[in-house]
């Protein structure tokens, strides 16, 4: 292989200035597989009820909340315990009386999962029962439909996060996250890729089917109610690239070299805790898109039996105007000292938009921000080369050169059209240049394929770097290069319509400035059932490299950029992998603290310019999360949050809610609180105490109060809860009301 070689390109901005680095020789072809990604704009696919499946929880606390049973501070339930067993068989009993009351009172309706882990409740098939009548039974505390859910989509994304600097601390590369164990709840896991060798691993106990475990991916488990009828497996589905790249974001093995489409990297590949040992919980097997509650249900509370640290959920569906199940299960396991790292979804931008279960109070939820790099191909015009990503369209057999023609008139940047209805313009042997917004990628590019174009440059609506375009599934799918530019090139190229223009066939390595930019994407708070702020924290979620299944490339081991917040919650659930390791003693509550509230603030920027400092708490959470400062943290603070939820406007509200500092230091700390003016007008927050001092590993509760005058600006009020320790910060909370 030759060694590659860096060629840099003048004449751009400081937004995007990039490096080239090409793979060091011309490539024959550059095909549609050779770039992978998850991003097809257009409706969403958000989930939906599942018609005739509902979820009964019962009375009676589940065994991660029960007295008996739920586990004391820092430690996990021992399923071995006389108790334990005894308090399993009380619960069992239960469901066998609600399953014989369904025999006598609606026989038609079958139990499909039962769980005494994360809830005490069961899933039921309806099979044309009523489930208003099931919800009267007497052993019913709620029932409510299941729901769909859907997946949410040095290395620079861990030099953002300071990755590195976390594992010196943390006993260096080489024992960076052992001895932690982090389920992938997701689709599967190619255990053939280098990223998840077990070379150099010692033995471990092994879970679930074997053909799909190692002595690094020590569990392999399939949950789909169907996955047993359609033949379907623990391994990852043949086009299933999302849990086996979540999964090398978390733990993927220590310098692993990566290659993609011929371009060999400048850096080797590492997750964020590459000895950390996973978990394949597949809730997505096969060709299956939507996960069942039930099922998402089954995999945690396998994980936990399993004796799991740490789950990541790179999945969401839609708030649900109730209080889901789901994220009550996501509370009682945190409570029971299991951190579960959720996606906040790709809804936005907008409030509300939120899904579940990052939607959960105690979820580690994730929104997502860009990495400064991509893999794309030269576009030289007028003298100038920009980068342009390309997307999984027609192939690349050679270079292409045409006259570029804007295709203006619209509502996109420059003026330029969407073109989500036929062109009327004439394209014939054109490069044509539109906007991305209001339909999918497949849509707009067959609309220019179908004037004459011979390829399509689409302009990103967002700043930050281009992104490899994916498929919408539509019929004729286009058969034409279609390929991405950076908004930030948006005007230049516009005003070179008209000039010739040159798309080069070899691919490059392009390493840009566009960091800490919020994605346009990444879901924003309040949630939308109790108004609390979410999401808690950001991380790395635009453009992130990771590995995808071998047979998704034609020459293994196989990698690609992906986003979403799909690929930010990953790096949280391998951040409290780090925290965990460091420091084992500490709760899942405090892990969370650690990771949420020592966040870097006033780092990330707005998405419609990616220069403006974005101050939104709903949209930020905490800030962009930092593992040094987690592994490092002096204190924390539950919950990580504080919400008061709605309050009805002209009331003139006022209330309280108790908040616990703790000492995490080996001595004795006095700690300073305060916290900041709130956003709109007339809600004032405070703190009962200012000052608390406490001894090594001791704690004090506080109340943070809210008042609200009756004249009240209706919407979103936020303040900043800090606390300091000898001046300085070393809590950052979020504060949040809701005048509705």
């Amino acid at each position: 292989m030759v060694r590659p070689t860096k060629i840099v390109f003048g004449a751009v901005t400081a937004l995007t200035a990039f490096v080239f680095i090409s793979g060091g020789q011309a490539q024959a072809e550059i095909t549609s597989a050779s770039v992978v990604t998850n991003v097809t704009d257009g409706a969403s696919g958000l989930s939906s009820v599942v018609e005739g499946e509902a979820l009964v929880q019962l009375v009676g606390d589940p065994l991660t909340t029960a007295a008996k049973t739920k586990p004391v501070k820092g430690k996990k339930i021992d399923f071995s315990n006389a108790t334990v067993k005894s308090e399993r068989a009380r619960l069992s009993a239960l469901r066998n009386d609600f399953k014989a009351w369904l025999r006598a009172n609606a026989p038609k309706a079958k139990v499909t999962s039962e769980y005494d882990i994360s809830l005490n409740a069961v899933a039921v098939q309806l099979n044309g029962e009523s489930l208003g009548k099931i919800a009267t039974a007497p052993l019913v505390r709620s029932a409510q439909p299941q729901y769909l859910y859907h997946q949410t989509a040095a290395d620079p994304d861990l030099a953002i996060i300071s990755a590195v600097e976390a594992w010196q601390q943390a006993g260096g590369s080489a024992h960076a996250g052992e001895g932690v164990k982090v389920a992938v709840v997701d689709s599967g896991i190619d255990v053939s890729h280098p990223c998840f060798s077990d070379t150099g691993y010692p033995a471990a106990t092994q879970y679930g089917d074997s053909r799909y475990t190692n002595n690094k991916v020590v569990a392999a488990k399939v949950f789909a109610n169907k996955a047993a009828v359609r033949g379907f497996t623990a391994g990852p589905g043949e086009t299933q690239e999302h849990g086996t790249h979540v999964a090398g974001t978390i733990g993927c093995n220590f310098e692993t070299e990566a290659t993609i489409a011929g371009v060999t990297l400048p850096y080797k590949m590492s997750g964020v805790a590459p000895r950390a040992l996973l978990g394949n919980y597949n809730v997505f097997p096969g060709d299956i898109d939507n996960a069942r509650s039930e099922d998402i249900l089954n995999a945690l509370d396998a994980a936990y039996a399993d004796g799991f640290d740490v789950a990541n959920m790179s999945l969401g569906g839609n708030a649900h105007g109730v209080q889901d199940l789901l994220t009550n299960a996501v509370d009682n396991l945190d409570k029971a000292n299991m951190v579960v790292a959720v996606s906040a979804g790709n809804e936005g931008p907008g409030h509300y938009t939120v899904g579940s279960p990052g939607s959960a109070e105690r979820a580690l939820t994730a929104g997502a921000s860009t990495v400064p790099h991509f893999v794309g191909a030269p576009l030289t015009v007028g003298g100038a080369t920009h980068g342009a990503a390309l997307g999984d369209f027609g192939a690349l057999t050679g270079d292409i050169t045409g006259t570029l023609v804007a295709v203006t008139g619209g509502t996109g940047p420059a003026g330029l059209s969407t073109a989500c209805t036929p062109l009327s313009q004439n394209l014939s042997g054109a490069i044509a240049l539109i906007a991305r917004g209001d339909c999918t990628f497949s849509e707009k590019i067959r609309s220019a394929q179908n004037a004459g174009a011979s390829a399509v440059l689409v302009v990103n609506n967002v700043a930050g770097d281009p992104i490899a375009m994916g498929k919408g599934g539509i019929p004729n799918e286009p058969t034409v290069p279609g390929l991405q530019v950076s908004l930030a090139d948006a005007a230049a190229l516009t005003a070179k319509s008209g000039q010739s223009a040159t798309i080069g066939a070899e691919l490059a390595y392009l390493s840009t400035s566009n960091v800490d930019i919020m994605a346009g994407f990444s879901s924003q708070g309040p949630t939308d059932v109790d108004y609390r702020a979410k999401p808690d924290v950001v991380a790395p979620g635009v453009n992130v490299l990771s590995s995808i299944p071998n047979n998704l490339c034609s020459t293994p081991p196989c990698f690609a950029f992906l986003q979403g917040t799909s690929m930010a919650s990953p790096h949280l659930a391998g951040s409290a992998a780090i925290v965990r390791q460091q420091h084992p003693d500490w709760t899942a509550e405090q892990i969370r603290s650690a990771i949420v509230n020592t966040a870097d603030q006033g780092v990330l920027t707005r998405y419609t310019n990616g220069t403006t400092v974005e101050k939104d708490l709903l949209v930020t959470g905490a800030g962009r999360e930092d593992l040094v400062a987690a592994i490092n943290a002096v204190a924390a603070i539950g919950p990580v949050s504080t919400s008061f939820g709605a309050v009805p406007a002209g009331s003139g509200q006022s209330g309280a809610k108790a908040v616990t500092i703790t000492n995490l230091t080996g001595a004795t700390a006095t700690f300073t609180l305060a916290v900041g003016a709130a956003s709109g007008t007339g809600v004032l927050f405070g703190v009962s105490d200012t000052t608390v001092t406490l001894a090594a590993g001791a704690s004090a509760t506080v109340q943070v109060t809210f008042d609200a005058d009756k004249g009240a600006s209706a919407g979103d009020h936020a303040a900043v809860l800090t606390v300091s320790a000898d001046g300085t910060q070393v809590i950052y909370s979020v504060v949040y009301a809701f005048v509705k």
